[in-house]
Formats: structure tokens, sequence, C-alpha cells
């Protein structure tokens, strides 16, 4: 089964993304800061992580940074509700997200871009 981290400081967003993804079908830890998704994504295997940009403890970019620092190809998605966010969720692309989602977004917008993010690792899987 697919395992996705949700790292999000609101309680509300963490549970709605849950939802949405176990409804899905996918296996989902959730953290409320990059502090705790670091300790989470260290100690367990993971195929994806959705890193909301502003959290407290350690920020998004941050996180994005130290994920890809550990693991270079592990999918990252960043996700952010702030309108100010626009350039961010830029430069999380620019150290190693493969995708970014704006709150509020609809389930099947969050669905369709996991999948897509999935995609080649799911191939990749396939052919061994």
């Amino acid at each position: 089964m697919t395992r996705i981290l949700v790292m999000d400081d609101e309680a509300d967003a963490r549970m709605f993304i849950k939802d949405i993804l176990e409804s899905a079908g996918y296996e989902v830890a959730l953290a409320a800061d990059g502090v705790e998704g670091v300790r989470q994504f260290r100690a367990a295997r993971f195929d994806l992580a959705l890193v909301d940009l502003f959290m407290p403890n350690r920020e998004g970019l941050e996180t994005i940074k130290e994920l890809k620092q550990e693991s270079p190809d592990f999918p990252i998605i960043a996700v952010s509700g702030d309108s100010c966010a626009l350039p961010l969720l830029s430069i999380a692309q620019r150290l190693g997200a493969a995708e970014v989602v704006q709150k509020p977004f609809l389930p099947e917008e969050l669905l369709e871009t996991v999948k897509h993010v999935l995609e080649p690792k799911n191939r990749q899987k396939a052919e061994s």
C-alpha cells in the first residue's frame, strides 16, 4: 500500500487531507510540523510527503530541503493556503518539490496531483 506523510500545522487541514487520501486507498501518517514530519520520515518508509509551507518549529521550505538532502528522489508536494505563498511555492519547486497545491483545493485536484507525482514511481515498481 502506498504510504503518504502529511505535514500541516492545522488539525482540520490534516484531517481533511487524510480523509481524501484514505478514501482513495492510501495509508496516511500525520505530522503537525516539520520537526515531527522529518522524525517520522526517518523512522518509516513513505512513498510521498505533502508539506505545508507555513508551520511552526520547522517551516515547509526548510523541511523540503532537509528531506531532499536525505533522499534526493523522494517525491514531495508543497501545499499552502496563504495568498502570499506563490513565490514560496515556486521556491519549493526549485528545492525539489515535484508539484505544488494551493488551498483551498477540491478533493479531486489533490488526488490528481498525488496520482501524477506517484505515476513514475509506480511504473518503476512494475518494471522491477
